[in-house]
Order: C-alpha cells, then structure tokens, then sequence
C-alpha cells in the first residue's frame, strides 16, 4: 500500500492542530508523527536539518513534491492549492484570505499567546506580571472586537468557509484559556458556534490529542496547567 502524500508534524496547540482541520475538512489521506515537547523532539537535529530549521510545529513533508514545508500558513495555503479547497479562485477573495491569515499569525496568535503563557505559565512558576497579563489580555479583547466587526453580516471570515478560518479559530476559541472575555461579542460567538459544529473541526481537535481546557472553562484544568507549567518552567527567568 502507497504512503499518503501529506507527512504532519504536529502537537496538541493552538498550531498545531490548524493543517489537521483542513486535512480532515478536505478528506486527506495523510500520516502523522505526534511531537513530544517534553523529549524536545522538535529541536532533534534531525527534524531541524531536513523539516522545520526553526525546531517548532507544525510541518509537513509533501512526498508527491519532496519537500518539507514549516510555518502553519504557508501549510495551509499550500494544501489549499495543492487539493483546490478552502481557497477561492477569486483573486480578491483570495487577497483577504491572505490578509486575515497574516491578522492571524501577526496579531491574534502572537497577543493570544502572551496572555496565555503570562497567566499559565510565567505566574504558576513565581513570575506574576499583572501589567503583562493585563496588556495581552487587554489586547487579545480588542482583537476579538475586530473579529466580531468583521463577521457582522458574515457567516465566516471572508464569506466563505476557508483557510482563513481554520487559521484564526484555533486561537480565538482558546479566549477561555487566555481569560478573554467574549460574553458581548455576538457575531464572534455565533461564528464559534458555526464551527463548533463542523464534525471535522471536532475530530480535528483530538488529533493528536484532545485538550479540552484550551477551549472549555469547565474542564478540568487543574493536573494540565500544572504540566504545562512544568514543561515551560525553565523559561521563567529566576533570581
């Protein structure tokens, strides 16, 4: 039996899990090596050398093409092209697909996950910074308000359901575990609830494990905060 052509690097992020919703939105056959942080397998000489130089996930290594390709957008916007899905032939269609996957990767993720690891992981280790927390969640709020704006008279991001999409959702659902408050956002919510719904995005979310606390306020948080914590503690700068 032939491999797949679609190799995924990946691990249970916000990252991570955006090539497994257009993988398994679109049907594609792929196979897939869950990166252990704990064992720092994304810094393997290794997978740095020949997959991804800068030693994070995701990537993927397209076999038809023979090549490796790292940076969550540029994945998907190849898959997208490669299997003519979830971007449209439009050209200006296609432009703001890639303004708000550029949204995403400068603004969305980058201020999402400052508020993130400031309360997560830099407080439980002794770092606490009110001023930081209050800045990136301050900041993360007023992205969701953009977002909100955006998706008023709009079913999702550009219209229609694309890579767009799959990119901002991962992190903008998270607003549980960075403490953003959404409650006021209605287009936003109603938007989360469009794609709560998608069976792939929900299949996709335990791929390669489930991590209902990103995205549920009422899961168990306890025993993976203290984890993750751990796994980042020698990040947090000591005295």
């Amino acid at each position: 039996m032939s491999q797949p052509d679609i190799h995924l690097y990946t691990a249970a992020t916000m990252n991570g899990y955006k090539p497994v919703i257009f993988l398994e939105e679109a049907g594609v056959p792929y196979d897939l090596t869950a990166i252990d942080f704990a064992k720092s397998e994304q810094k393997a000489p290794d997978y740095v050398q020949n997959i991804n130089p800068n030693g994070k996930i995701p990537s993927i290594y397209d076999r038809a093409e023979g090549r490796a390709i790292f940076e969550s957008g540029a994945i998907l916007w190849h898959l997208a092209e490669k299997y003519g899905a979830f971007l449209s032939d439009d050209p200006v269609i296609r432009s703001e697909t890639l303004q708000w996957m550029f949204f995403q990767v400068g603004h969305v993720g980058p201020m999402m996950g400052q508020a993130m690891y400031f309360q997560r992981i830099a407080a439980p280790n002794g770092e606490d910074n009110p001023f930081a927390i209050k800045r990136y969640v301050d900041e993360s709020r007023r992205l969701m308000e953009v977002l909100n704006t955006r998706l008023d008279g709009r079913d999702y991001i550009v219209g229609e359901y694309s890579i767009a999409d799959m990119m901002i959702y991962p992190w903008a659902r998270a607003f549980p575990w960075a403490n953003v408050d959404v409650s006021d956002l209605p287009h936003l919510k109603a938007w989360f609830d469009r794609i709560d719904t998608r069976p792939a995005v929900q299949k996709a979310l335990t791929i390669p494990v489930a991590r209902p606390q990103f995205w549920d306020d009422q899961a168990d948080a306890a025993a993976f905060l203290a984890e993750n914590a751990a796994r980042f503690a020698s990040d947090v700068k000591k005295d």
